[in-house]
């Protein structure tokens, strides 16, 4: 018998471990909503076909981003007030597809670096939405294990690229914070334990990565 998409989801809840992990301050948003700004850019074009973000986002509530890979799920609960434009971006891309059967180039686990990049669709930091946007950071960014964020290449230069924080990450507070892993830390684990093809422990996994699907509920 065929199971529903809902059933998967409800049994993958079920066996799923829930952890709880620090969060950012928030940035404080008095309206329900602000206005984002999303430059197009011509020089690096959008890698799958997506349309820019409507300007208006919402600045309060949360949303579950559910992710479906070869190693396992996870969930992230995302936070609109600490950073809506870019909650925002990420409820869009989702839901334009953009995510899916798409793959992690990235996996490190430094001393100084333990995380999971991904987003872009063509490889590491190449491949991205056709447009970017600014930071939302309040300069006292912490990255705890299970926070997720924006990667980026500079100010400014937010797009689809994210990391998953699955140890530590001692880095400066450059980087937009979305929200925190609330289920599946586990899935992380597995991945780290399968190994990194680079001595230095920043690289391609040894076994690829790839996210099948993504959703929100």
């Amino acid at each position: 018998m065929k199971r529903t998409f809902a059933a998967v989801i409800a049994a993958t809840l079920l066996g799923t471990t829930f952890t709880t992990t620090a969060s950012a301050a928030p940035v404080a948003h008095p309206k329900p909503v602000v206005r984002c700004e999303f430059t197009p850019t011509p020089e690096n074009p959008a890698a799958k076909p997506v349309r820019v973000p409507s300007p208006i986002a919402k600045a309060r509530g949360t949303v579950d981003v559910w992710f479906f890979t070869n190693y396992g799920s996870f969930v992230v609960r995302m936070d609109r007030a600490n950073a809506p434009c870019g909650v925002s971006n990420f409820v869009h891309l989702v839901k334009s597809r953009f995510y899916d059967a798409t793959q992690c180039f990235r996996l490190t686990n430094s001393a100084r670096l333990g995380v999971l990049q991904c987003g872009d669709i063509y490889r590491q930091e190449e491949g991205g939405p056709g447009y970017k946007f600014p930071d939302e950071v309040t300069g006292k960014e912490t990255y705890p294990r299970g926070t997720v964020a924006y990667g980026n290449q500079g100010p400014g230069t937010n797009g689809s690229e994210f990391f998953v924080v699955h140890s530590f990450a001692n880095i400066p507070p450059n980087y937009t914070v979305l929200g925190h892993v609330i289920a599946g830390m586990p899935t992380f684990d597995r991945m780290v334990k399968a190994g990194i093809a680079d001595p230095d422990q920043d690289g391609p996994p040894v076994r690829p990565i790839r996210i099948f699907k993504v959703i929100t509920v």
